[in-house]
């Protein structure tokens, strides 16, 4: 099986390329975040060894890139910045797995061999419903090419119905996911989010998204209304 390492610094990237090809691996390198964009996009790997910092793109960028074009190969993200916004950004653009830096090779091969097991399940990074995008990670929405300005209450109930594309929902799933078991508020709270979704969603673009269907709740269309 192919490996893509993407990292710049040479003593690192020689010793991951000999180190795993002793176990079997195949090996490619890039030195640059531009250059292992080009090699992930021209080659097909079991995975990829993904440096942050790196000249060029950051390893960020090249993950969120691979994403956006639908490219699922998995993806380990290697740094030497342990902040936890930092681990929370790489799994966000779209990383499997974060390995921080010094590590053993010996954790390192065991991240690589389950990310290779679990293969390139298909995670998409921005949700889509016809012209509808809706990016969990930068909590953003577009209807078309328009961006759409939420609260983050009705980003949460957007977000829900797309992932449940198609699906009804009812209004007591909705509360139960978007604001919590134990809510004992007025259950019509959702109707008033829906509404307001509707307001900026549908109703500017002459479109109807969100559907209500009496006695049983709402559904998202999918291919956007």
């Amino acid at each position: 099986m192919r490996l893509l390492v993407v990292e710049d610094e040479t003593r690192l990237a020689d010793g991951l390329r000999r180190g795993l090809e002793a176990e079997g691996f195949a090996v490619d390198v890039a030195p640059t975040g531009t250059d292992g964009l080009w090699l992930a996009r021209e080659n097909q790997y079991a995975a990829i060894l993904l440096d942050i910092m790196l000249p060029g793109i950051s390893g960020y960028r090249v993950c969120e890139t691979l994403r956006a074009e639908k490219d699922w190969t998995p993806i380990l993200m290697l740094t030497a910045k342990d902040g936890e916004w930092d681990q929370v950004e790489a799994l966000d653009t779209g990383a499997d797995d974060y390995l921080t830096k010094p590590f053993s090779f010996a954790i390192l091969l065991a991240r690589v061999r389950a990310l290779v097991r679990r293969g390139a399940a298909e995670r998409p990074v921005v949700l889509e419903a016809g012209d509808i995008r809706v990016d969990p990670a930068a909590r953003r929405v577009w209807r078309g090419e328009t961006p759409i300005d939420l609260t983050s209450r009705e980003f949460a109930v957007l977000e829900y119905l797309m992932r449940n594309l198609g699906s009804v929902v009812s209004k007591r799933e909705v509360l139960d996911n978007v604001w919590d078991f134990d809510f004992e508020g007025d259950p019509n709270i959702v109707e008033v989010y829906v509404r307001h979704l509707r307001n900026k969603l549908d109703r500017p673009f002459g479109r109807e998204a969100i559907e209500t269907l009496r006695g049983a709740g709402y559904r998202l269309a999918s291919n956007g209304g």
